[in-house]
This record gives structure tokens, sequence and C-alpha cells, in this order.
């Protein structure tokens, strides 16, 4: 089912990402008050397990309120659009590393990946070309893809998997013209399931990858460049 959920990814807690919905997320809550610390000060925005950089700290200056209201309009706008293009995908609106509105997309395992497995299945490639052909009119942005596996396997043979399932997806997104060096992967293994392994309904959700959307320092120059001339 497709969503567009207004979610929180908090303090260190954080991550610990060829029919219309509406948006229940508010574009100027974020980077309100007299800026953002970013950059050196997100040290501790870092996976649950202690591992990993922050997602979508781009920039080593701050963010003041103006930038996150235009950042935030153009984030919410792309959560609708994906929202509505993207069949077999959960798409949310979160808050990245930098204090700023970036999109959550959550590909429904069934669709990804099938037991122990990396490839990428005909209705995955299928979906991830949608993503791409999305997510084309917004080249100022940097794309950071998780992948997550069930309790099936070892944690070391899961840790070595989750990367395969990321990259994976990285690969098939260069191809439809994303470019690397704008992607970051990372396995999580199965530290961070979303529903019971105990289950086989459980297990099928957690095989899954998620790709945050977030801005890239050229998006926050652009609207920290709009914001003063407004």
């Amino acid at each position: 089912m497709k969503k567009v959920l207004a979610a929180m990814l908090c303090a260190a807690l954080v991550l610990s990402g060829c029919g219309t919905m509406s948006n229940t997320a508010k574009g100027g809550v974020i980077g309100g008050g007299s800026g953002a610390a970013v950059g050196a000060g997100v040290g501790a925005l870092i996976g649950k397990d202690g591992k990993g950089a922050a997602i979508g700290a781009a920039i080593g200056t701050a963010v003041g309120a103006g930038v996150g209201v235009l950042i935030g309009n153009r984030m919410d706008k792309k959560a609708a659009e994906l929202a509505a293009q993207l069949e077999d995908a959960n798409v949310e609106v979160v808050t990245d590393a930098n204090d700023l509105k970036a999109v959550k997309v959550t590909f429904e395992s069934g669709i990804l990946f099938k037991t122990s497995s990396f490839a990428l299945s005909d209705a995955s490639k299928a979906q991830l070309t949608k993503f791409a052909k999305d997510i084309a009119d917004m080249p100022d942005t940097d794309l950071t893809i998780l992948g997550h596996t069930d309790n099936t396997g070892t944690p070391e043979y899961n840790e070595k998997l989750a990367v395969d399932r990321a990259e994976s997806v990285a690969n098939y997104l260069q191809s439809c013209g994303i470019k690397k060096d704008r992607m970051t992967i990372e396995g999580r293994s199965f530290r961070e399931p979303i529903a019971d392994n105990s289950t086989v309904e459980g297990r099928l959700q957690n095989r899954r990858v998620e790709i945050y959307l977030t801005a890239n320092e050229k998006m926050i120059k652009d609207a920290e460049a709009q914001a003063s001339a407004n």
C-alpha cells in the first residue's frame, strides 16, 4: 500500500536512504528557529549499532529556517509524486542529519528479493526504473541505500547479503542513469527488523531495501541563495 507519512529520525537514533495521495508533513516545521547544526555536529547521528555515516550530512555550516522551508517543499512534492507512481513501495517524509526534510522509499520485500538472494526480479527492475525516472528532476540530491535481511543464517552471512542487496539496487539505478557518486550503500543485516522474524510473513517484510533521498550541498546552497534573495 502506498503511503506518505510524516516521520522523524531524531537525535542519536537516526536510522539507529528508469493515484495521488495527500502529504501530511508540514513544510515550515523543519529547519525552524535559528538554524540547525550540521556537519561535524551530527557525529552522533549514526546507526543504532554505532556503525555507519549520518544520512544527509551534506555540509558543515548551519541551515536556517528559510532554507528548511524551501527544501521541505521540494521533498514534500517529490514524496507525493513517488507515492503516486510506485505501486510496491512505501514513501515517507523523514528528517535527515541536517534537520532537513528527506524522502525515504522502502520497496516491499517480496518484490525485491527471495530468501538468501540479492538478485533483482523483473518486477523489482520495473519499480526501480520508475523510481530513477521519477527522481531525474532532482540531480541535486544524494541517495543512501540500505540493505536488510531476515534472520535466516548467521550474522556474518547476513552482513554480506545485506550489502549485496544494497549494491544490486545501486548498480541497477546506475544503469538507469543515476550517477554512482551520488549513492552510498550500507548493509544492516537483520539488526533493524520491521516485522516478526518468527513468521514467514514477517521475514518477507524484513528482506527489504530502503532508499533515502537527501539534499546535497548544491541544493542547500541554492536554497540559501533563494532565501537570501527573498
